[in-house]
């Protein structure tokens, strides 16, 4: 059992564990004294198992699991050896010229290591993006200066988000819960971080069974890398100093089944997903030609007012209702509290998924 799974019991969940891989998971909570009266007298013992509760805040158990379990990523230009990304760098101007928000980048997943480089003739070439209101790009010396140094310390994480294409040309879309500590309450692809000994399709799957309950056949699929976001979160100044630094990277599925026959299969974990949907290509289109940060109207000829979603019920399941089409279409506010909305989008490559569907960028 790895260390990654060991420390899967936050909040009251339970694991069994040999005394030895228990050491692991006391050595792998070192962001802080563990003290013994932390631990409730294990519910149940024999001579060589311990069943034990932990009844840390999630907060603190999260922490943990990402000390064990984070892929960061490195980057590296003109060919010098890739070196581990500093939080507060700004990757897409590193690598490019430092003005541009955008950038051609070779990427690979080697030894836990997601490596980004602009040495020419290092494999196949990707976009990597930013938006031109990226917080990171922005930050003067003094905000530097005052984000924390444990954030400072965190390095920049990798994500991986899946554009699930069916054979009838939709795109699946949820909505994150309202409880979520990171982009609450916005609409993205499903996806998540990627994990130790993972490939970024293995990651892709996992993250999509966890969360919407499909499993999909890595041989019955085919996937494609499309392009690389850099996130930050919050994802505006206006919203505070950055505390969270992501590369997300976009991989495009496409399934032989349409979304009804997928739609039957879904199984919605209600801790992070609140609803879904299945958006066509002329709603991706209208939902990427809104693009955070830009002004001018929103062409929305031929569609209807409103959407048909799945709202995810407290027990898990699926009751059909409607969103006006607004909130899909809405911006990010410069100010002020975020709004229900797709998240931050912009064209990864043009053309790529549905015409327009491959624009959704998640924010994990």
């Amino acid at each position: 059992m790895s260390v990654c799974l060991l420390l899967y019991i936050y909040c009251g969940k339970t694991c069994w564990m040999t005394a030895d891989e228990w050491t692991l998971v006391l050595t792998a909570l070192y962001f802080g004294p563990l003290q013994t009266d932390r631990l409730v007298p294990p519910l149940q013992t024999s001579t060589s198992r311990l069943r034990v509760r932990f009844p840390c805040t999630a907060s603190c158990c999260t922490s943990a699991m990402e000390k064990v379990r984070r892929i960061l990523v490195f980057v590296g230009r003109d060919g010098a050896a890739p070196q581990r990304a500093h939080f507060l760098q700004s990757l897409t101007g590193y690598l490019g010229n430092g003005v541009d928000d955008e950038v051609e980048v070779s990427c690979s997943l080697e030894k836990n290591r997601f490596l980004l480089q602009n040495f020419q003739d290092r494999g196949p070439r990707i976009v990597l993006k930013r938006p031109a209101f990226c917080p990171i790009k922005h930050l003067s010396v003094t905000e530097a200066a005052a984000v924390p140094p444990d954030v400072q310390q965190r390095g920049v994480d990798v994500g991986v988000a899946i554009l699930l294409q069916t054979a009838n040309q939709r795109v699946l879309l949820t909505r994150r819960t309202k409880e979520l500590r990171i982009f609450p309450n916005v609409w993205v692809p499903p996806g998540g971080h990627v994990e130790q000994d993972e490939t970024l399709l293995d990651a892709g799957l996992r993250e999509l069974e966890e969360e919407t309950g499909l499993r999909l056949d890595p041989h019955h699929v085919s996937s494609e890398v499309l392009g690389l976001w850099e996130s930050a979160y919050p994802p505006m100044l206006s919203r505070g100093l950055p505390h969270r630094r992501h590369v997300v990277v976009f991989m495009l599925l496409h399934s032989p089944l349409t979304h009804l026959e997928l739609q039957s299969s879904l199984s919605v974990c209600p801790a992070e997903v609140s609803a879904c949907l299945w958006a066509d290509p002329q709603l991706a289109g209208a939902v990427v030609s809104s693009v955070d940060g830009e002004d001018g109207e929103v062409c929305l000829d031929g569609l209807p007012s409103s959407v048909s979603v799945s709202q995810v019920s407290a027990d898990g399941a699926l009751v059909q209702s409607s969103l006006p089409l607004a909130v899909l279409v809405g911006r990010a506010p410069a100010s002020g509290p975020d709004v229900e909305r797709v998240a931050t989008r912009d064209q990864v490559r043009p053309g790529a998924v549905a015409e327009a569907a491959e624009a959704l960028t998640p924010d994990l």
